[in-house]
């Protein structure tokens, strides 16, 4: 990118140059906010933009470092919330006509833990609907752009995180995942997603979809920058299960490790089918570079994924519709018409269907632990389409017309179902500059292998500059 400034270093850099007195949270959080003022009206990533809230956080991390007192990487960062995710004293919307006003009295907890580690929040990202769309141009407050081209959709749910965050707006955000809502935005913006563990990070205070499939999580720039957030995220508040996996870690630890003898298991069937042949070739260009490094690719079989796929569908929009239920008799008008629809879809299922559902999710999940007891991680496109233009419904994909909605949310459930862990890295573009995404799944609790794997290939340098693809148009807004 042309005058690069500190906006667009890593978390990692920034955060050591801020430690070393190099540059100050305040100095940096204006350079942030500036950027805010110049490309949200284009891009439409934040709802609100807090501006005060931020300069006196940015101010008091200035004091506390210059008295000597750095809280860790962390300190000083200019960060941005999904509007799904309650704050404390700033509206928090769910992209919708209801809550347009909304001023919760308490933060989540994954508020809680960013502020304590001394992160300055800049603002509430847009979202689709009540998180409840894979587009991410359906909100209350407009659609939002895509900076890799303005005409093109973000993916959705964590749609405006996924754009502040590729377009130098923030450093990095804070996201939810029901169904693929924080890997498909970041696939279709080019950046690093992860959906952790289910349970690894506290849902309270995060205005629920679907209970038992949310997930929150880190969207970045970089790999190491987003096992940097996740550090800052793990941990639980009261009204949390009982966690079942360790409370604290530290993900960047295993980054760097050579990657010879490592087993990568690359499904036979579904996640290679119904592709853009692009996406799919572009793909495979990536799993050659696994190879590369001394990686071995082994095909896996992982039987009745569309058994499964249909099951995650069925849970989802059934919790969906009961957490929904009385909103949609009371305020059916202040419903965006599409979200509005696929709630009422839940509605049909049945006590049984929900059950049947619950049974496919169990064997589903000893099935993956199962393929995952052979192999390291396992390695899939995140979506079979590249963004496709907002406001677009159906899409062509290898001769076949599907619903863009359906295409890209097959690749997405399983992990969400089995609760395992879940990332999206960005592993190539097309001659019109937008990004493919390469999919890696984990072991439960395994997110720090995740990053060894994605961090390998970010380094390995296969990933085409980013910057180098960016038009004209995010030229124009990031600079």
């Amino acid at each position: 990118m042309q005058n690069e400034t500190a906006a667009d270093w890593s978390i990692s850099r920034l955060s050591r140059a801020i430690r070393d007195r190099v540059i100050s949270p305040v100095e940096v959080t204006e350079l942030i906010l500036s950027r805010i003022d110049a490309a949200n009206p284009m891009i439409n990533a934040y709802i609100t933009v807090m501006s005060d809230e931020a300069r006196a956080s940015a101010a008091e991390a200035e004091r506390e470092i210059g008295a000597g007192s750095w809280r860790g990487p962390l300190h000083g960062v200019p960060l941005g919330i999904k509007d799904m995710i309650d704050t404390r004293g700033v509206r928090t919307t769910k992209g919708a006509a209801h809550f347009k006003d909304f001023v919760p009295a308490a933060s989540a907890v994954v508020v809680d833990r960013l502020v304590a580690a001394g992160a300055v929040i800049v603002g509430k990202h847009n979202t689709h609907q009540f998180a409840y769309g894979p587009t991410g141009d359906r909100s209350y407050f407009g659609a939002v752009k895509n900076p890799r081209d303005l005409s093109k959709m973000t993916g959705g749910s964590s749609s405006g995180s996924a754009a502040a965050v590729a377009a130098g707006l923030c450093f990095g955000a804070v996201g939810t995942d029901t169904g693929g809502s924080i890997r498909m935005p970041a696939a279709a913006c080019g950046i690093v997603g992860m959906k952790p563990t289910f349970g690894r990070v506290s849902t309270v205070g995060v205005y629920p979809l679907s209970t038992s499939l949310d997930h929150v999580g880190p969207l970045s720039r970089t790999v190491e920058d987003n096992a940097i957030l996740l550090n800052g995220l793990v941990g639980h508040g009261i009204g949390d299960a009982q966690p079942t996996h360790p409370t604290a870690e530290d993900f960047t630890r295993r980054l760097g490790e050579s990657l010879t003898g490592t087993v990568i298991g690359v499904p036979s069937s579904y996640f290679f089918e119904r592709m853009d042949p692009d996406v799919a070739a572009t793909v495979r260009v990536a799993l050659d570079v696994y190879e590369s490094l001394g990686a071995t690719l082994r095909p896996i079989d992982i039987p009745e994924l569309d058994v499964i796929h249909r099951a995650h569908q069925t849970i989802i929009q059934s919790e969906s519709f009961a957490q929904h239920r009385d909103m949609l008799r009371d305020f059916p008008d202040e419903y965006d018409d599409e979200v509005r629809d696929r709630l009422l879809e839940g509605k049909s299922y049945t006590a049984s269907d929900y059950i049947e559902a619950r049974r496919v999710g169990t064997i589903a999940t000893a099935v993956f632990a199962q393929v995952l007891s052979g192999v390291d991680v396992i390695a899939t496109p995140t979506l079979p389409i590249y963004a496709q233009n907002l406001q677009q419904r159906e899409v062509r994909v290898d001769g076949v017309l599907s619903p863009v909605r359906a295409a890209m949310t097959r690749f997405m459930g399983s992990a969400n179902l089995t609760g395992l862990p879940s990332m999206s890295i960005p592993c190539g573009w097309s001659d019109a500059g937008l990004p493919a995404g390469l999919q890696l799944m984990g072991r439960a609790n395994g997110e720090a292998d995740l990053y060894r794997f994605a961090y390998a290939y970010e380094r390995e340098g296969a990933m085409l500059n980013a910057t180098a693809h960016q038009n004209n148009t995010l030229e124009a807004v990031a600079c």
